[in-house]
């Protein structure tokens, strides 16, 4: 069944969604995503969404670009940072994006559930040259979330369908503030066997929908050729002013852009809950998933499928194995596309 999802153009009027852009610089400084800790325990040692840059790897991403694996690293390793989090508001001027109403009534359609929670505003950064590999989001069960879980193993939970009881459906907004040279935002809303649909990220748009069902990515913005910096933990990425952003690794600088080359977008987040009754379980932690019970329920599963024999496999092999098993990429289509 096709997924749902909402098409917002406008998202906002247009003083304030040039306030977005504001509030971006006046932020100032965005550091990676893959800074976020190697997991430990199962899979110790994996990058926490080692499922979809293993994938984008292998396949050379949505249009199979083959490529050196050090530079498809660094095109995937973009910048982001966290404008608001449940009540914590980090970004002073997000509030009115954080609580937006038509967002909560779009979010109540999308996922048929009339009791929606905002709980968080993330912005992502990209730079020339750089791409989302195809992927869904990391989900959230009652007791298992990216605080005590890998993410590879949320999304190996989710798209395996053994803990449908225990999740936490969540609606995604993406929204542009800034006219980009390609990133479109290309999703999978009739499943990972269908084409993708690209959505242009244009200015003032977003898209609504279950981004940690649907299959997305972002194919790469301002590609002119140019050699790609190889982007590492710990470089930042500052606004300099004058449409001027540089990415620093200590006192060096890495890169430099102007606006019109990056490809800015802001994430909202929020639980959608049935009833009052599932939102309160879920508050006072009733029936919470351990973790115990969720690598039993997955060995039973992949017995049954024929999928293992013998002993369990050590951490990062039952990692391998459960990634391989449950999380079905779409394939790679011609680059001419």
């Amino acid at each position: 069944m096709a997924a749902a999802y909402e098409i917002f153009d406008p998202v906002l009027p247009a003083a304030d969604a040039a306030a977005m852009v504001e509030l971006c610089e006046r932020f100032g400084t965005y550091g990676l995503y893959s800074e976020e800790a190697l997991n430990e325990g199962i899979g110790e040692g994996l990058p926490q969404r080692f499922d979809a840059a293993f994938n984008f790897v292998k396949t050379g991403g949505r249009f199979g670009r083959q490529e050196d694996w050090a530079i498809l690293a660094a095109r995937t390793n973009y910048f982001r940072e966290t404008y608001a989090y449940g009540d914590e508001v980090r970004a002073s001027g997000i509030e009115p994006f954080l609580h937006n109403d038509a967002f909560i009534a779009a979010a109540q359609r999308v996922h048929g559930r009339p009791i929606i929670e905002p709980a968080i505003v993330y912005a992502n950064l990209l730079l020339p040259g750089q791409e989302l590999a195809v992927h869904t989001d990391v989900p959230e069960f009652r007791g298992a979330n990216r605080k005590v879980l890998p993410q590879w193993l949320l999304v190996a939970m989710h798209h395996s369908g053994l803990f449908d009881r225990w999740r936490m459906p969540i609606a995604t907004v993406v929204a542009w503030f800034h006219d980009a040279r390609g990133g479109a935002f290309a999703f999978y809303p009739d499943g990972p066997a269908a084409p993708a649909v690209a959505h242009p990220a244009r200015f003032n748009t977003a898209i609504i929908t279950d981004t940690d069902s649907v299959f997305h990515g972002v194919d790469r913005v301002a590609d002119d050729g140019r050699p790609l910096p190889p982007y590492r933990p710990g470089m930042k990425l500052h606004h300099d002013g004058n449409g001027e952003w540089s990415v620093h690794e200590g006192d060096e600088e890495i890169a430099r852009c102007r606006w019109e080359e990056m490809r800015f977008s802001v994430s909202w987040k929020a639980y959608c809950f049935r009833d009052e009754e599932e939102q309160r379980a879920w508050r006072e932690r009733h029936d919470d998933l351990e973790v115990d019970f969720i690598l039993d329920t997955f060995e039973a599963d992949l017995r049954h499928r024929g999928r293992l024999d013998g002993t369990r496999p050590d951490q990062k092999e039952l990692a391998t194995l459960l990634v391989d098993t449950y999380i079905r990429f779409p394939e790679p289509v011609a680059a001419s596309a």
